[in-house]
Parts: structure tokens; C-alpha cells; sequence
């Protein structure tokens, strides 16, 4: 009995292994050698935080952020980032059985030095966010997962009040809302949120609104954006004054109800703050800081949606862009551009606090990191 048992435990073990296998970790990287492996894919193991390499892509400049189709099947980067007089958006076909990463098309992205990229989820659209010029623009996606010429572009030319960094539009990252029905877009130059409806149904689909930004703080940059699992708040990174704004949120209304820094007090003079997530419970928001902190600030999430910063965890490495939660809240993936190490930790689910685990990845100037589970 004693050796059933054990034999029946072993292939549990075992299935529930191979099952476990089936989250991806995408990784993308300011590289302008074109022989690099610009970007790469590796299998998450969802027991022990390792990552084992699967594929990877060469020939493209600069892949500084990716994105995940909402089926898996297709992988989209801001291209030619950081290259002056040039930007494009980028397709690539992801098969998990043959391990293999199929560059698909290009498109220009509408405007100098893209830095973000979203599909909505019904996956026949693309919005990238353009840094340098500030715009946005909006593409079509093919049934092959090819992207499509720029079905809209708007161009913004307003700025702040920072003699150096705000002298034009920043558009630093591209959010569709809950519902998919409005786009928000932190514009750091400005220091505004703009926002637009969203109707997938129109050969283009971006309206203006009848509040068509929300004014944050000045010399605040803000930069990125995620709502509550919940859909009723909305939280901003501010780069450049290192805080989080939290918003309430309501059908494309965004309402300020609370500040709070991501850095500690300790930190003085030029501030970094750069990514922000919540955990899938809507318990924890995570914020990372670059500069002197290179750490992410962990805050937790009252009911009324007032966050309580409850610590502080290093990235072990220089200037963390951008990291990613899996889908189950078990992992946070952090990437270190500087020092060119991807860091694993494991979340602590009652308490918010993150662990180092499973290895760790060297990937030279490694800018951003997409986490998907596909059947």
C-alpha cells in the first residue's frame, strides 16, 4: 500500500509539475547589436522561481518595452527606441511547443523614441505611446498577428513647468481602463493624464472625451498607470516627484484622493520613480525606484483605496525599469538595466513582502519584463 501511495504521489508531483509549466517570462532590451539576443523568452517554474531559457530574438534594435497578446500567441515591442529620427512598433509570433520567436512585421510607431506599448483584449488593436515627440498612436492588428498601418496619431506639443524636462509632451505609457472603453495616457512633460474613448468597434476608434486630461501635480512627470483589480481607483507613478497618486475612478473620471512618496526620506535631489503594479488579491501595490534607492517601495491597499507604504525591498542591481506580477501574485520579476540582472522574488501573500528566489538572469541593458500564462 505504502508503495502505491508513493508511486501515486510521484505522478502527482509529476503532473502537477508539467502543468506548472506553462508560464513565460519576455524580456526585452535597449541593444542596439543587431547579433544580440535583443530579446529573450524563458519559462517561469510557478514552484521554485527558476527561469530556464527557451527561445530568444535577434536583428532588432532596441525592443525597450514588450507586451503580451491576450491569447499568447503574439509578442509586441517598442522598436528603434532611443534611435534618433526613428520609431516603430514590432510583431512576433510565439510558440511555446516548437520554443520559437517568428519576427512577423514593423510598422513606424508614429513618432520618435516609443516607449510603451498595450493591445486591447479583444487583440485587434494596438496603442504605443511615443516619449520623445509626445503622441500616441493606434493601429490596426491583422488576424496573423501582423501589425497594421497607424489607423490614428495625435500629437501634443503643451508642457510644464520644469525649465529642462518639460518643455514639450512626454507620453510615457498607453493604459486602456477596466473595461477597455477609455485610454489613459501620463504625459510627463505636461504633468497631465490625458484621456480618450475607446470603441474597437471604429475604423478609429480614439474620441475625444468630454474631460480630456486630469492635471496632476506640477513637476510631478507622470509616468505610468494601473487601476485596481476592484476598477474603482487608479494609481500614477510620478517620476520626477517620486510619489503615487491615487485616483478614483469612474467611467473615464479620475478624481485625486491621495499622495504619497515611493521614496524613502533619506533619498535627496534628482528622483526616478518608474513602474507600478498591484498584486491580482488588489492587497498590495508595488512601485519601483531607479537612481540612488534601486529598490521597489511596497505599500498595502485599504478598502477605500488609501495606500500605507509597509517597506522597501532592494532589486540587487542598478536602475529598475520595469518589473511584472504573474497572474497568480506568487512571483515579482524585476529588471535592472545598469547592472543587466533579472531578479525573481516570491510574494508573501499576507504580508506584501518580497523574498530573492529562484537564479538569476544576466541580460546586457535588460529594460522590460512581461510575464503570460498560456494554456
Amino acid at each position: 500500500m505504502k508503495l502505491k501511495i508513493t508511486f501515486f504521489s510521484l505522478a502527482f508531483l509529476a503532473s502537477f509539475h508539467a502543468f506548472s509549466q506553462n508560464t513565460y517570462v519576455f524580456l526585452g532590451s535597449y541593444n542596439k547589436d543587431k547579433t544580440a539576443e535583443s530579446i529573450q523568452v524563458y519559462e517561469l517554474d510557478s514552484l521554485n522561481g527558476n527561469l530556464t531559457k527557451i527561445t530568444s530574438a535577434k536583428d532588432i534594435i532596441n525592443p525597450s518595452y514588450l507586451t503580451v497578446s491576450p491569447n499568447g500567441k503574439y509578442v509586441y515591442a517598442c522598436t528603434d527606441t532611443k534611435t534618433p529620427n526613428s520609431g516603430s512598433v514590432s510583431s512576433f509570433e510565439f510558440n511555446p511547443q516548437n520554443k520559437s520567436l517568428t519576427f512577423l512585421n514593423k510598422k513606424g510607431s508614429g513618432g520618435e523614441n516609443p516607449v510603451y506599448v498595450s493591445v486591447h483584449k479583444s487583440g485587434k488593436w494596438l496603442v504605443n505611446a511615443n516619449y520623445t515627440e509626445g503622441s500616441v498612436s493606434v493601429h490596426p492588428l491583422l488576424e496573423n498577428g501582423k501589425i497594421d498601418s497607424i489607423a490614428q496619431n495625435f500629437q501634443y506639443t503643451d508642457g510644464s513647468v520644469h525649465k529642462e524636462r518639460q518643455t514639450r509632451s512626454h507620453v510615457h505609457s498607453a493604459i486602456f481602463s477596466p473595461e477597455f472603453d477609455y485610454l489613459f495616457l501620463p504625459d510627463l512633460g505636461a504633468d497631465k493624464i490625458r484621456c480618450y474613448r475607446f470603441d474597437e468597434t471604429q475604423k478609429q476608434p480614439l474620441t475625444e472625451t468630454q474631460i480630456t486630461f486630469t492635471k496632476t501635480d506640477l513637476e510631478a512627470g507622470p509616468r505610468h498607470f494601473t487601476f485596481h483589480p476592484n476598477q474603482k481607483y487608479g494609481y500614477c507613478i510620478e517620476e520626477m516627484s517620486g510619489s503615487v497618486s491615487v485616483y478614483q475612478y469612474e467611467s473615464g473620471s479620475l478624481k485625486k484622493i491621495q499622495r504619497i512618496n515611493t521614496y524613502s526620506g533619506e533619498t535627496k535631489g534628482v528622483l526616478e520613480s518608474s513602474d507600478i503594479h498591484i498584486s491580482p488579491d488588489g492587497k498590495f501595490l508595488y512601485a519601483s525606484n531607479r537612481g540612488k534607492e534601486n529598490n521597489i517601495a511596497i505599500f498595502s491597499i485599504a478598502k477605500n483605496g488609501i495606500l500605507k507604504n509597509i517597506g522597501y525591498q532592494s532589486t540587487f542591481g542598478n536602475h529598475p525599469r520595469i518589473f511584472a506580477i504573474d497572474e497568480t501574485g506568487k512571483f515579482l520579476i524585476a529588471t535592472n538595466v545598469n547592472s543587466g540582472n533579472v531578479i525573481v522574488f516570491k510574494r508573501n501573500p499576507k504580508t506584501g513582502l518580497l523574498k530573492k528566489t529562484g537564479n538569476e538572469i544576466k541580460m546586457e541593458n535588460v529594460s522590460c519584463v512581461q510575464i503570460k500564462k498560456i494554456q
